[in-house]
């Protein structure tokens, strides 16, 4: 059986099948750079997130830690601000009661939160302290302490500045006595190597060891004599006038 081609049947030129060709290629490397843009672009999107999440996370901890201080702020300012709350129920290591600072360190401008009892800065070996490093490349912290309200600004390099605010954070401290005892508003007292004196008389050492208040030995109730009742007196009757 012989094939009739079709007279008015068209069919591709060489040239044409050329120029398809090299049109097919240069879709397909904008295809291919389309592609590369977008997985680049997501993975710079993935690090922002990630970033701000680790910012949103320090921003969180901070305030929490704030918002949880029994208003015994300490703030020393240097070329960054160093943060330190004497008390804070906000705590990372199950204390029921926490010493935290905050401090920017030089090796990096590393902002690090130190937790702990009773220690001071610098910290010495024998502290028992943890220390978190938060953020690096810190170009502004600052903090402000007036009446019941802290404000704070924090800068990491390359991000915008963060500040917030909180209030009703009161000093508990009433009075300080001349050996440095603090009179706390609640009755309680701190000496001042930390011992922690309550109303009932338990004390709470520098450790956090509890020491339960003495028990006060009751007074015997004795016997008490009930005193005859006195007699009557008699009274005289007038005699009689016969």
């Amino acid at each position: 059986m012989t094939l009739v081609r079709n007279k008015h049947q068209k069919a591709f030129t060489l040239i044409e099948v050329l120029i398809s060709i090299g049109l097919l290629g240069i879709i397909i490397i904008a295809l291919f750079s389309t592609v590369s843009m977008m997985r680049d672009s997501n993975a710079h999107l993935y690090d922002y997130l990630q970033k701000a999440k680790k910012i949103t996370q320090a921003t969180k901890v901070l305030y929490m830690d704030i918002m949880g201080s029994d208003g015994r702020i300490t703030i020393k300012k240097d070329e960054f601000t160093r943060l330190c709350m004497e008390e804070t129920k906000s705590s990372l290591y199950a204390l029921s009661l926490a010493k935290v600072c905050w401090v920017v360190l030089k090796k990096d401008n590393t902002l690090v939160r130190v937790e702990g009892n009773n220690y001071k800065l610098p910290t010495r070996f024998e502290d028992r302290v943890e220390v978190n490093p938060v953020m690096k490349h810190v170009e502004l912290f600052d903090v402000y302490h007036q009446k019941d309200k802290v404000l704070v600004f924090l800068k990491q390099k390359g991000e915008k500045p963060i500040s917030f605010l909180v209030q009703g954070i009161i000093n508990p401290v009433l009075k300080v006595l001349s050996n440095g005892t603090q009179i706390m508003r609640n009755g309680r007292k701190i000496l001042l190597d930390g011992t922690q004196i309550l109303k009932d008389g338990s004390k709470i050492l520098p450790d956090g060891t509890v020491v339960p208040a003495p028990k006060r030995d009751k007074p015997i109730k004795g016997k008490v004599s009930k005193k005859p009742p006195s007699e009557p007196r008699g009274v005289e009757v007038p005699s009689s006038t016969q």
